[in-house]
Order: structure tokens, then sequence, then C-alpha cells
């Protein structure tokens, strides 16, 4: 599964540049996301994700490569669940550039899920990983405005409480059209 996002960092394209190329200072920005290991373009860590009282834990590695001249950062990763049969295996492409406010940022991510995740499928997981990036966003200018800042490991990404909001906004439309329904049935029941 494809998916594209893009969003602006205010900071100039210098200094954001210097920030992506800082896995140690951008991986606790991802929620949910702990850097356990990285030695030059491979690294190694975890994701912790939350469904409702459910939490999933996934253990991965992959490798970075860099184009300065381009400004592109490409991460290569794959996890297994820690207690599970879940997997999970991503390439991760960013591309920034000047933009008036800052710095934009445009990320393509190609996604391939396995296990209990993979069931809510595209559609929900393009909007939970809209929120996901909105956090991100959050958490890079906090990085960029703090350079000093470390901080501590995230808590899990919920996606439950990500999830909650998109299937309540998809099943609006249905519930309302049963609504009118059962108002038109009993109008008709009334003559």
């Amino acid at each position: 599964m494809r998916l594209d996002h893009s969003f602006t960092v205010p900071a100039a394209p210098d200094a954001a540049w210097e920030l992506f190329l800082d896995l140690e200072r951008v991986a606790p920005c991802l929620p949910g996301a702990v850097l356990d290991r990285l030695d030059g373009e491979s690294f190694s860590g975890r994701v912790k994700v939350k469904v409702g009282a459910v939490q999933m834990s996934y253990q991965g590695s992959g490798t970075v490569n860099r184009d300065e001249a381009a400004r592109t950062v490409v991460l290569d990763r794959e996890g297994r669940e820690s207690r599970g049969t879940g997997t999970a295996a991503a390439t991760v492409t960013a591309v920034l550039a000047a933009d008036p406010a800052g710095t934009l940022v445009r990320v393509r991510t190609e996604l391939a899920l396995t296990g209990r995740p993979a069931q809510f499928g595209r559609g929900i997981l393009a909007e939970v990983s809209d929120r996901i990036v909105q956090q991100f966003t959050a958490r890079l200018a906090e990085a960029l405005a703090d350079p000093g800042s470390s901080p501590d490991e995230p808590e899990a990404v919920d996606l439950g409480a990500a999830v909650v909001p998109v299937l309540l906004k998809k099943a609006a439309l249905p519930a309302a059209a049963l609504v009118a329904v059962a108002i038109v049935v009993r109008l008709l029941r009334r003559r």
C-alpha cells in the first residue's frame, strides 16, 4: 500500500536537513518509536502500537540512504511482532524543499503489513497515518525549537484512539440513512 503525505517544518531547509540527518533526534518524534542502535547506515529499533486494550510491539531493523544534493532520505525497514505473527515492512522516502513557511517535506511510504493491523484496510490506515504524521510534525517542530532536548521513551501509538473517530465518521452516513429510512417507514405506517 502506498501512502503520500506532505507537511511544512518551521525551519530553513538547511536546519531541517540537519535534523533529518540525525536519526537519534528524529526517531523519538515518531509516535511509539524507539531507536535502539544506529551503526552508520543501518539501525534497529522498536515501535509500540496500541489498539484498545491490546498492545503490540514490533522489533526490526533497517537502512538509511541520504542524497544531500537532492535533500532526500530513504529509510528501508522491516519488523516483526515481538509476541505475534504480524510483520511490517516499509520504504519511506522523504524529500525536503524550500517553502515560504520553512521547509516542505514530501513523504512517500510503501507499506506492507500482515497480522492484526492489516485487518483495518487501506482507508482506515491512510487516515490513521495522517494523524500519526500530524503528531510527528508537531514533535519535529519541538525538536527544531529546542535542539538540546532529549525526549523520553515515547508511549505506544494508540491506533484505537486514532481509528475510533475514523470509524465513527465512516459510520455516520450509513447511520443517517438508516434513521431516514426508519422515519419514512414510520410516516408511511401512520397513513
